[in-house]
C-alpha cells in the first residue's frame, strides 16, 4: 500500500519525500510534512501549499480524502483501493508480501562448534537467522543461508581426548588423569559408550586413537546439531568445513603478504589491523607455525567474498564483537569491500521457569540444552519468543509463561485470534472464496482501522528486514491480533446483515496473521 501511495504522490511531486502513518487513523492512513521542505523551495507558506497540494491530490482515486492540516497532508484511502488490495491477498495468499529485489545475499548463522549439543544461546542466534533468511526469501532476496563448521583446531582434538579419557574411566582398569581442560556432561559418555559400540574397547587402549576419536566424535556432534536445529524449524541451504578450507591457508597468506598486509615479530606472523581501525595488531601464524583462529575466519571470508554476493550477513554471539574489526580489515587488505560485511550480533537469553532460574542439564555440562527448551515448550513458542526482542539485547522470559492459555501468552493470543475466525467461517456455513468478491464498501471507522491494519504487513516485512528488527513483526502480529479480538466482542459478525463484508474482512487478518506467523517458522492453528 505505501508503495502505491508514494508512486501517486510521486506524480504530482518531484524529489524524495517522508511518507509517515499517524498514531490516530481518525487523521488518514498516511501523512507527509512535504510542504514544509517545499515552503523553503517557494517560499510560501507551507500551510498554503499543502491546501494547493490537497486539491491535487483528492483528485487520484486511492485516496477517498485528502486534508491539509498546519501544512501536514494526510491521506484517507478508499475503500475500493483497499478492498482490491483485499480480494487480491485472499485470492493469491501464495504472493501475499512477496516482492523482487536484485541483491544476492550469503547470511551465515550458527556457526557453533561441532563439540556438543546446541545450547540456548546458540538457538537464538539460529532462529533470528532463520527467520530473517524466511522473510528475505519472501521479499524476493536471493539469499543463501550457510553453517560455518568450526571442525578445525584444538577445540575438535579436545573433543576426541574427552571422549577417550571418559572411555578409559568407564571400560577400562586404568586410572584416569583428568587435564584441567576438558569437555564435561552425560554426553561424552554417551558418546564413549557410542564409540565403543561402533569400534570395540580396544579404541580406549592406545592414545593414538583419539585423534580418530575426534573426527568420528564431531561427526556424531554435527549430525545432532542438525537434529536439534531440524526440530526448531531450522535449515541451511550450505554447509561450508573449516578444516576443509584450512587446505587453502598457504594461498590466502601468500595473498596476504602480496597485499603488504602482515609482518613477523617475536617468531610470529601478524595482521597490520590497527591500519584498517583496530584496536591492536592479530596474531595469524603462532611461534610454531600453526595458524590461529583468526586465520580460519580469513580464510574462510576469503573464499565467501570469491563466491561474489552482493552483501554478506554473519550473526554471531555478542562475545564476538572484537571479531569485527580484524575480520573486516583482513576483507581489505585481501581487495574486497568490507562494507559489503554487516554483522548482527545475538545476546545471551537468561531462563526462568516459575520465576526461579532454569536448571542447567546435565547430559550437556553446565549450560541449558535447546532441545530440553524445545521439549518442554514446542519449537513454535521458542521461535515466537526469541524474536520479540532485537537481537543485540539480553532476552528474559519464563519457560512457564509460554504454557499459559490466555492473552499473557503472546503466541497462544495469535493462535487463538486465526482459529478464532476459522470457527467463524464454519459457524457460518462459507468459505473465503464464497464471500471475496463481496465489496468492501461503507465500512464502519472500526472495520476499516482493522483492515488497514491487516493489509500493513508487506510494509511490517520490508521494515523488519531492512530494520533487521525482527521483533516489529512480532510486535505487528500481537497488535493485529489484540484488535481483531477487540473487533470480534464488539461486532455481531455471523448472522448480521453486514455479515459477508465482516466475513472477508476476518479472512484478511487471517492471511495476515498465517503469512507472519509461517515467515517465523510458525504453522497456524486452526482449532484450539
Amino acid at each position: 500500500m505505501k508503495q502505491s501511495v508514494l508512486n501517486t504522490i510521486q506524480k504530482h511531486l518531484e524529489g524524495d519525500f517522508a511518507l509517515e502513518k499517524p498514531k490516530d487513523l481518525s487523521f488518514g492512513h498516511y501523512a507527509t510534512p512535504v510542504a514544509f521542505s517545499l515552503a523553503k523551495i517557494h517560499r510560501k507558506s507551507p500551510i498554503l501549499i499543502a491546501e494547493e497540494l490537497a486539491q491535487k491530490f483528492a483528485q487520484e482515486d486511492i485516496f477517498t480524502k485528502v486534508d491539509a492540516l498546519k501544512g501536514y497532508l494526510n491521506f484517507k484511502l478508499s475503500d475500493d483501493f483497499l478492498d482490491q488490495k483485499t480480494t487480491q491477498a485472499i485470492l493469491d495468499e501464495n504472493n501475499f508480501a512477496k516482492g523482487k529485489k536484485d541483491q544476492k545475499i550469503l547470511l551465515e548463522y550458527v556457526s557453533a562448534n561441532p563439540t556438543g549439543p546446541l545450547h540456548i544461546g546458540h538457538a537464538r542466534g539460529a532462529v533470528f537467522g532463520d527467520t530473517l533468511y524466511k522473510v528475505g526469501k519472501h521479499l524476493g532476496y536471493d539469499i543463501t543461508a550457510e553453517y560455518y563448521v568450526n571442525d578445525a583446531g584444538n577445540q575438535i582434538d579436545l573433543l576426541g581426548l574427552s571422549i577417550y579419557l571418559a572411555g578409559r574411566d568407564k571400560f577400562t582398569d586404568h586410572e584416569v588423569k583428568w587435564p584441567d581442560e576438558f569437555y564435561r556432561g552425560e554426553y561424552i559418555y554417551d558418546l564413549a559408550c557410542e564409540a565403543k559400540e561402533h569400534f570395540g574397547s580396544d579404541i580406549y587402549e592406545d592414545e593414538n586413537n583419539i585423534s580418530v576419536l575426534s573426527t568420528w566424535g564431531k561427526d556424531k556432534m554435527l549430525e545432532l546439531i542438525r537434529q536439534n536445529l531440524a526440530d526448531a524449524n531450522i535449515t541451511f541451504d550450505t554447509f561450508v568445513s573449516e578444516k576443509e578450507l584450512f587446505s587453502k591457508w598457504e594461498e590466502t597468506l601468500k595473498a596476504l603478504k602480496e597485499h603488504d598486509a602482515v609482518y613477523e615479530k617475536d617468531g610470529k606472523t601478524w595482521l597490520k589491523s590497527t591500519q584498517k581501525g583496530d584496536e591492536k595488531d592479530r596474531v595469524v601464524v603462532r611461534e610454531d607455525g600453526r595458524p590461529t583462529y583468526l586465520a580460519g575466519d580469513i580464510i574462510y571470508h576469503n573464499e565467501k567474498f570469491k563466491r561474489g554476493y552482493d552483501h554478506y550477513i554473519n550473526i554471531w554471539g555478542a562475545d564476538h564483537h572484537g571479531y569485527i574489526a580484524r575480520v573486516k580489515a583482513s576483507i581489505d587488505f585481501l581487495g574486497f569491500d568490507s562494507d559489503k560485511l554487516e554483522v548482527i550480533l545475538s545476546q545471551m537469553v537468561a531462563l526462568l521457569k516459575g520465576g526461579e532460574p532454569y536448571k542447567m542439564s546435565k547430559r550437556a555440562g553446565n549450560f541449558i540444552l535447546m532441545s530440553d527448551v524445545v521439549e518442554e515448550v514446542g519449537a513454535e513458542a521458542l521461535r515466537f519468543i526469541f524474536l520479540t526482542k532485537k537481537s543485540d539485547t539480553h532476552l528474559e522470559f519464563d519457560v512457564d509463561m509460554l504454557k499459559k492459555e490466555d492473552s499473557s501468552n503472546p503466541i497462544y493470543y495469535i493462535q487463538y485470534a486465526h482459529a478464532r475466525i476459522n470457527q467463524i467461517f464454519e459457524k457460518s456455513g462459507k468459505t473465503p472464496n464464497q464471500v471475496v468478491q463481496v465489496k468492501l464498501e461503507d465500512l464502519d471507522e472500526d472495520s476499516q482501522n482493522l483492515l488497514f491494519t491487516a493489509l500493513l504487513l508487506p510494509e511490517v516485512l520490508e521494515d523488519s528486514f531492512e530494520s533487521r528488527q525482527l521483533q516489529k513483526l512480532t510486535d505487528y502480529l500481537k497488535s493485529l491480533s489484540a484488535l481483531y479480538h477487540q473487533f470480534y466482542n464488539k461486532h455481531k459478525i455471523v448472522g448480521s446483515k453486514n455479515e459477508d463484508k465482516l466475513l472477508k474482512l476476518s479472512a484478511m487478518v487471517a492471511v495476515s496473521l498465517r503469512t507472519g506467523l509461517k515467515l517465523m517458522g510458525i504453522e497456524a492453528k486452526y482449532k484450539m
